[in-house]
């Protein structure tokens, strides 16, 4: 991996093509920091952008061979439900640390927990890239949350079972 620029400069009366190339270049690449200026010049004014990147060297764009997952669509509307609340949790916990939400867990893991309804850290320490670390640091919070959401649950259930 190497750090690798790349330098753009945008007309104030900027074409719709150098905006295009711009976001798309933002959108494939692992970007460190963007540093622009703004040059004025009257109706010559510009923008200037240099980008810091990320490059393995060999392709000039990241891809990752993964198809973003709409958990809405592959979880049951129960399992979904359980994954926002775990999704809320970790979002909580990754600003209270001061880290990427995905350090915590990833959302297929907690898509697993939610489908699996984990009960354990050992059950936690299945699901794949969850380790003892892991299990140690977020257990805890992760089954509070699936024990609240089956109680929950059996709380609507004899409710419902009431109301017939």
């Amino acid at each position: 991996m190497t750090i690798q620029y790349k330098f753009f400069t945008i007309p104030l009366k900027a074409t719709r093509e150098v905006e295009t190339e711009l976001n798309h270049f933002l959108r494939s690449q692992r970007v460190l920091t963007v540093h622009r200026e703004f040059v004025s010049q009257g109706e010559n004014s510009f923008w200037t952008m240099a980008v810091e990147y990320m490059s393995d060297g060999n392709t000039p764009q990241k891809t990752t061979g993964k198809k973003r997952v709409d958990y809405r669509e592959v979880l049951s509307s129960e399992d979904f439900a359980l994954f926002v609340k775990l999704r809320d949790w970790r979002k909580q916990a990754a600003e209270k640390e001061a880290v990427p939400v995905y350090t915590i867990f990833t959302n297929e893991q907690l898509a697993e927990m939610a489908k699996r309804k984990v009960k354990s850290k050992a059950d936690l320490k299945e699901i794949s890239g969850v380790g003892e670390a892991r299990a140690k640091n977020y257990g805890d919070a992760v089954l509070g949350i699936m024990a609240g959401n089956c109680i929950e649950l059996e709380a609507e259930s004899r409710a419902n079972e009431t109301n017939r």
